[in-house]
């Protein structure tokens, strides 16, 4: 089995440093069912690889037992040698523990980092085949490419067989990169060399913290990784629920809300939103992160062909129903509107083809590592020709008398920008995807300080 993963961050050689293995050496490492080599192909400050090479040991793998087969010789005659598999996974957490957890004494800024990371694998079991591969990998960010693997070149009549080669590249942390493998190969497999218990639940809650709660086809992710056993599969979707975030009820305003209140800036807010929207001329738009729905509320009073709003809480999504009062919907209006379990930071294809996108108060809410993929999904796939966003303005914070000093609006955020923060940010996306950026104010204009919310709408 052979993975490599590579890098073209300068000094790509720290690479090194993040896997914890020199890239002067080779080194060997035992695993119960053969050996593991790593090594580098190439390291140079330009471009570096490093290369994991499993080796197996069938015989071995047969001592330890994996249960009866009718064919007497299938522990000895199969395809686990030579392909991708939970084998692998288990010698990726057996060698790149560290790395996986996303430590490194000396490189945290880099381990925090998304870097251009490129992942091959010559031959992967895909048991569902093309669309699988890209359905698991492509909404977690991956330019993926498959390679399908013929059963025999001298037999082409035969066609292709179960196992692809499988190209992954992307602009993240290594650490996701090796976690997604190692939940991910088992289950394009569709099998496990070992008994899963208890135990594996907890494995894949660790190792899929932060992005497989949102995944489009977690249920599925889920199913396969702990071998379609119901005892084991219920309980790790339960604990995947109980770890997705709060929504707070639109009702009951929190501290957000009441700062707020005094300039009623979250209705000058939805209604610059919805000027710039009806402006820009777009006939399908979206809300992402549409939360309850108070946005799109107001969107079905304008004359949109489609709306759509997306969300990653499915109960949030549920609040914006009964809010829209869908049920009571009549047909013609209902299928104007169409609520969409869609996380923002990866990339949903159901997204492309509309004209206007708004994010209101969302993007302050992503951990800044992950606004890489939120940036890609929205303006490299989605691409709508117009996006709005709007977002605190930190600098106004000094203005609310009852918001201690230092402290963000809401207890969730995970960071608030100044204006030449968010211009920097801005700018930076603009230049990245062929759009054009212009920037205004929300609420009262404080000559020192500025606005309570800022707003940038991005023309393609």
């Amino acid at each position: 089995m052979l993975l490599t993963v590579t890098t073209t961050h300068r000094p790509a050689t720290d690479l090194g440093f993040l896997l914890h293995k020199h890239p002067q050496r080779v080194q060997t490492f035992s695993v119960p069912f053969g050996e593991v080599h790593v090594f580098y192909p190439e390291a140079t400050e330009e471009r570096c690889t490093a290369a994991l090479l499993l080796d197996i040991d069938p015989v071995g793998l047969v001592r330890r037992g994996r249960g009866a087969s009718s064919f007497a010789l299938a522990e000895y005659v199969n395809d686990r040698p030579y392909v991708a598999s939970s084998l692998l996974s288990v010698a990726l957490v057996n060698v790149f523990k560290s790395a996986m957890a996303g430590t490194c004494k000396g490189y945290e800024e880099l381990a925090a980092s998304a870097i251009p990371l490129e992942a091959s694998l010559p031959a992967v079991p895909a048991r569902g085949g093309e669309s699988l591969v890209r359905r698991l990998f492509e909404p977690l960010g991956y330019d993926v490419r498959v390679a399908p693997i013929v059963l025999d070149p001298k037999f082409p009549e035969w066609g292709e067989g179960a196992h692809v080669g499988l190209r992954l590249a992307g602009e993240l942390r290594l650490a996701e990169l090796l976690n997604h493998l190692y939940v991910l190969l088992p289950v394009l497999d569709d099998d496990k060399h070992y008994w899963v218990d208890e135990a594996e639940i907890e494995k894949l809650m660790r190792r899929g913290e932060g992005w497989l709660g949102v995944h489009p086809e977690r249920d599925l992710i889920v199913r396969r990784y702990l071998k379609k056993q119901a005892r084991l599969y219920f309980p790790a979707l339960a604990k995947l629920d109980e770890a997705a975030p709060p929504v707070e009820e639109p009702d009951e305003p929190g501290r957000e809300e009441q700062l707020e209140e005094r300039v009623s800036l979250r209705d000058q807010r939805l209604g610059t939103v919805q000027s710039v929207l009806k402006s820009s001329g777009a006939k399908r738009v979206l809300d992402l992160g549409c939360g309850a729905g108070v946005l799109l509320e107001r969107l079905m009073r304008e004359e949109y062909e489609s709306i759509v709003g997306a969300d990653v809480s499915v109960r949030a999504l549920e609040q914006a129903a009964r809010r829209l009062k869908l049920d009571e919907m009549h047909d013609a209006q209902r299928q104007r509107i169409t609520l969409l379990h869609s996380p923002l930071t990866y990339r949903d294809k159901r997204l492309i083809g509309f004209d206007a996108a708004a994010l209101v108060e969302v993007i302050e809410h992503l951990d800044p590592p992950r606004l890489a993929g939120a940036e890609q999904n929205v303006f490299g796939s989605a691409r709508p020709g117009t996006v709005v966003v709007t977002t605190p303005n930190a600098e106004y914070n000094v203005r609310w008398e009852t918001l201690p000093a230092g402290q963000f609006r809401h207890p969730d955020h995970r960071f608030e920008w100044t204006r030449g923060e968010f211009a920097t940010w801005a700018q930076g996306v603009a230049r990245r995807h062929g759009y054009e950026v212009r920037y205004l104010p929300v609420g009262p204009d404080d000559p020192q300080v500025g606005p309570p919310t800022q707003m940038a709408v991005f023309s393609r």
